[in-house]
């Protein structure tokens, strides 16, 4: 038995490996996948000294707790949350060592969803097609941790980062997303495009990792029909039939037959992964590039 390895003891609501996810095979129809707050997850690699491409656990709103067998730094980032160590508050956005056989335990956050935990070395579960991501979409990577799961952990490739706490960003009041309109906005009538590009919408509940769903004015079509499926990026905007639109997320979809119409600045999502159920989401339309 390794002593380079982590005990999960509370998994929490949802709490996956990812890193920086397995891009450029969407034609065999497999998501990019990876963190859905990458400047979080590169920064809590960065304080406890790992590579960027490193893999973290990453939590969902109520986040996790587990047990190193060795000694190791760790860090915990993203959505503000109470971080504690054998029960004692620890630093929140800066590197902690934690002992042996000590509890580390991420608390629920206090604002935004997603927290991040960084471990010296990193999660060195097998990688699938060249990442450790879990994808729940396809069911590539390993599965969401459950209680009692033990991690192995990699070879420590660097020092901790000589700081008491870093700034991030908080997760956002109003959700600002900018897009650019198409590739089938001509789907829709006139009255929808303003609609979504000057009434407000809020983040709806049943968002996941796969899409940020949203509650507000149903957009109306200006044709019937479906379209046969085509290729889906990253930030795209999907109408399904219900009119509300839903912005494709790191676990999204390789392909599907709503229209899209417009796609979110991929600058902008990693705020979308940190907007709570309720939060207000403007689409703001800019100019192709």
């Amino acid at each position: 038995m390794t002593d380079r390895a982590l005990v999960v003891v509370r998994s929490g609501a949802l709490t996956t490996v990812q890193d920086r996810g397995r891009p450029g095979y969407a034609h065999l129809g497999v998501p990019r996948s990876g963190a859905l707050d990458p400047p979080a997850a590169g920064l809590v690699n960065r304080l406890v000294g790992n590579a960027p491409d490193a893999a973290v656990l990453e939590t969902t709103l109520n986040g996790c707790a587990v047990r190193p067998r060795s000694t190791v730094t760790m860090a915990v980032g993203g959505a503000p949350c109470p971080v504690t160590v054998a029960g004692r508050p620890a630093a929140w956005g800066a590197p902690v060592v934690v002992p042996a056989g000590e509890l580390l335990e991420v608390g629920a956050a206090t604002a935004g969803v997603r927290s991040y935990l960084a471990v010296s070395g990193g999660i060195a579960v097998e990688p699938v097609l060249g990442s450790r991501a879990t994808d729940l979409l396809s069911g590539l990577g390993p599965a969401p941790l459950a209680d009692g799961t033990v991690l192995p952990l990699g070879a420590p490739a660097g020092p901790p980062a000589r700081v008491d706490g870093v700034p991030q960003p908080r997760p956002p009041a109003c959700l600002l997303l900018r897009v650019t309109l198409g590739p089938r906005a001509d789907w829709f009538t006139a009255g929808a495009v303003r609609d979504l590009t000057t009434r407000a919408y809020r983040v709806s509940s049943a968002s996941n990792r796969i899409g940020l769903r949203t509650e507000g004015p149903a957009l109306q079509r200006a044709r019937p029909g479906e379209l046969p499926s085509e290729g889906m990026v990253l930030g795209a905007v999907q109408v399904p039939p219900d009119g509300r639109p839903v912005v494709f997320l790191a676990d999204h979809p390789t392909t599907g037959g709503y229209p899209v119409i417009a796609v979110v600045r991929a600058a902008d999502l990693p705020a979308a992964a940190q907007a709570v159920p309720g939060t207000l989401v403007r689409f703001v339309p800019v100019r192709r590039r």
